[in-house]
């Protein structure tokens, strides 16, 4: 039987501006916007935009975009900022996004598998820039693996099948 798993709180500062223009804190506060879609897996969204360039709404009234409830993708033509940890012999779901994803192993160790099954291990503090293609996660290690993902949403590559979109896209 698989001991439940919990991740570690992860601390959110967001700055913003005052109505007078003046830069400020406006959140400093534990990350609270966690799904997990697969046993003792968990991803925690610190933020999302609507679109690039990005809008910067001034005044403590904006909106968290770190509270809205997405699914895999980012907002059609804007990011998905989120943390992700996967615990030691977690499940692997092997998809593919239509997005850019930014990836830095913050802490651990984990095995990204390919189409063939090529197999590349990333470590605490290498870097990934993965461009629409099929993979899966795998930690074969011993502790959790933790790490930041930014989804740029991208043009559709028309290959193979990619999750479906939780909403409209362009």
């Amino acid at each position: 039987m698989t001991q439940e798993w919990k991740p570690a709180p992860i601390r959110r500062v967001i700055t913003g501006h005052e109505a007078d223009g003046t830069a400020t804190v406006i959140i400093d506060d534990i990350a609270s916007n966690i799904k997990s879609t697969r046993p003792n897996q968990y991803s925690t969204l610190m933020w999302c935009t609507d679109s690039a360039p990005a809008g910067m709404p001034v005044g403590r009234d904006a909106e968290d975009m770190g509270a809205r409830i997405l699914g895999t993708y980012p907002p059609a033509n804007g990011t998905r900022f989120m943390i992700a940890e996967y615990p030691p012999g977690n499940h692997p779901r092997r998809h593919r996004t239509e997005t850019v994803d930014y990836i830095i192993v913050l802490d651990g160790e984990i095995d990204m598998e390919l189409d063939k099954g090529e197999t590349v291990t990333l470590k605490t503090g290498d870097v990934m820039v993965q461009r629409g293609t099929y993979h899966a996660w795998i930690n074969r290690g011993s502790v959790p693996c933790r790490m930041a993902f930014v989804l740029v949403d991208a043009v559709p590559l028309g290959i193979g099948e990619a999750l479906e979109r939780d909403g409209p896209h362009r």
